[in-house]
């Protein structure tokens, strides 16, 4: 490999971070910073005790060329005739180590892939200088062209800070999206959570985005602001969206994994948590406020209640809406069915209640479970917690 590639001083191999959006599961993972800057919310322990620190470019760089390499080796033992099998793509693994083999994976998955789009990992890649960020961008482009999307998350006090020149730099470099952990709009809830932002700088950060011609996603977490923020929490996230107008507002339903600031809240009586009846309540009251924008919602994560919840507004809002409402007006046993349903990955859709085979199973569970509206709400905490 040492002949293949430049040397860069102090590189320690490829490198893959712990998390990327579900919208770039056919992305190649490629690691700028370690972990995140900021670690102080109190929803989150991913990154909790975890230093934070910035790669040189030069590795990012060398992390390229590596997974240049191993695609190249890839490619060719697969156009051979009898060759593409699965003893040939694993010989080329022999003698690799750890790292080496971490960044041959990376390349046959994005080869699988069709080698698209490219999602620069961690928390926030956008804390970085412009001039690197451009850098890294740069010899993306050198070596990969046909790349069409390179994304990145960033947070929104570390855009705010960026000139409006240097987003459009970035963005002629090949940044073409950017996702936002807004999670809540209301003040009064990004200050007990920690988040360290307030709305307007939610709505300067976006705004810059969407200036400098990059798509952006916001991320909404219906229940961040418990029982206690729930209406301020929907109404004054809903009115941020409307003064960014993203390209795609993403549901990201809360859940309280155990260890967290917010779980010690919780067993504190500081923090209610929503139900999911009240969840489901939250997320049609932001949906209802949002006006005057084009985004695309998108219900993409496991722990949503609707994954159908999705598409063009305006002019999907009452399709978008329709699932939520209907669910809010069934008979409340099928209700329960259908949480149970949902949380142990029988349903997907409100819809599967009237798939029969789908509708026994969810029976079958919810008596294996011996879940009642008594304990409905624990269980649904402790199944949430599977998919963290």
């Amino acid at each position: 490999m040492k002949k293949h590639l430049k040397a860069a001083e102090g590189y320690e191999g490829f490198e893959l971070g712990p998390i990327r959006p579900p919208s770039e599961a056919a992305s190649l993972m490629l690691r700028v910073t370690r972990n995140c800057p900021w670690n102080k919310c109190k929803f989150c322990g991913l990154y909790r005790g975890e230093p934070f620190s910035i790669r040189p470019v030069e590795h990012v760089i060398r992390d390229i060329n590596q997974v240049r390499y191993y695609i190249d080796q890839i490619k060719e033992t697969m156009q051979r005739p009898g060759d593409a099998d699965h003893r040939q793509l694993s010989s080329l693994q022999m003698g690799l180590s750890p790292p080496e083999k971490m960044a041959f994976h990376s390349a046959l998955n994005w080869v699988r892939s069709g080698m698209k789009s490219v999602f620069l990992q961690d928390a926030n890649t956008l804390v970085i200088k412009p001039d690197d960020l451009v850098a890294i961008l740069e010899s993306l482009r050198l070596v990969f062209p046909r790349v069409e999307r390179v994304t990145s998350y960033a947070r929104s006090h570390s855009i705010a800070r960026i000139s409006d020149d240097d987003m459009a730099r970035l963005a002629a470099a090949g940044l073409n999206r950017i996702h936002i952990g807004m999670e809540s709009g209301a003040d009064a809830v990004l200050d007990f959570i920690k988040k360290g932002i307030d709305k307007e700088t939610h709505v300067v950060a976006g705004r810059k985005v969407k200036g400098a011609g990059i798509e952006l996603s916001e991320y909404y977490m219906p229940g961040l602001g418990g029982k206690e923020y729930s209406s301020v929490n929907a109404l004054q996230t809903a009115e941020a969206m409307n003064r960014i107008d993203p390209d795609f507002i993403r549901i990201r339903t809360l859940a309280i994994p155990a260890g967290v600031d917010l779980y010690r809240d919780v067993q504190m009586g500081i923090f209610t948590p929503l139900n999911d009846q009240q969840m489901a309540a939250e997320l049609l009251l932001f949906l209802d406020n949002l006006a005057g924008i084009t985004s695309v919602v998108k219900s993409d994560h496991i722990l949503n209640l609707f994954q159908e919840v999705e598409g063009q507004l305006p002019d999907d809002l009452e399709r978008i809406t329709e699932p939520i409402r209907t669910f809010m007006t069934i008979d409340p046993s099928e209700q329960l069915l259908y949480l149970v349903g949902r949380r142990t990955g029988i349903f997907s859709r409100l819809a599967d209640l009237d798939d029969r085979v789908l509708w026994k199973h969810a029976e079958k569970a919810l008596l294996a479970h011996r879940v009642t509206w008594d304990n409905v709400e624990a269980w649904t905490a402790e199944m949430m917690q599977r998919f963290i």
